[in-house]
């Protein structure tokens, strides 16, 4: 669960987690402050570990006494072909099919969800079908689906080399 009002920027590496594939947006990342009074303002490394990248940020002089949410979390919550094709068919115009990612959000106050939905990624190229009318949620969602697809690539990248590694034997 990120701080709803953190703004990703790009991938913080090396930063002071224990699990870094298991934050909230699937990496951690830097970025900049949009609570009201802070727009732009770029927080120390330690608010970043520890709030804006985590969420439930009670501790963190930036955040607003009222709020509608104190954290945003993001899953994948399924991945199908956008033409109704399988993966080695082949569309009419001659092209791979697409395939549409749902993600499902949820923003949270006091442990509670507020407001929730789905958000839809078309990966054969149109982009984002259904997007967050929020800037911040919105750019949270395609930091995580960016972390997922990094990690997904990562291990098809781990998996080919150890089938190549098979075959030499």
């Amino acid at each position: 669960m990120a701080c709803p009002f953190f703004m990703p920027v790009e991938k913080l590496e090396n930063g002071a987690w224990p699990h870094p594939a298991r934050l909230p947006l699937g990496c951690g990342w830097n970025g900049q402050c949009t609570a009201p009074g802070h727009e732009g303002e770029v927080p120390e490394r330690e608010t970043l570990e520890q709030s804006c990248n985590l969420g439930y940020a009670g501790s963190c002089s930036r955040l607003p006494r009222e709020r509608v949410w104190d954290a945003v979390r993001f899953a994948i919550a399924a991945s199908d072909d956008a033409n109704g094709l399988q993966n080695n068919d082949v569309d009419k115009n001659g092209g791979k099919p697409g395939r549409i990612v749902h993600l499902v959000y949820v923003c949270e106050r006091a442990h509670r969800p507020v407001e929730h939905g789905r958000l839809g990624f078309d990966a054969g190229g149109a982009g984002w079908l259904q997007r967050h009318p929020n800037v911040g949620v919105q750019k949270m969602a395609e930091c995580f689906l960016e972390s997922c697809q990094a990690k997904r690539t990562s291990r098809i990248h781990e998996l080919n080399a150890v089938a190549d590694m098979n075959r030499e034997d």
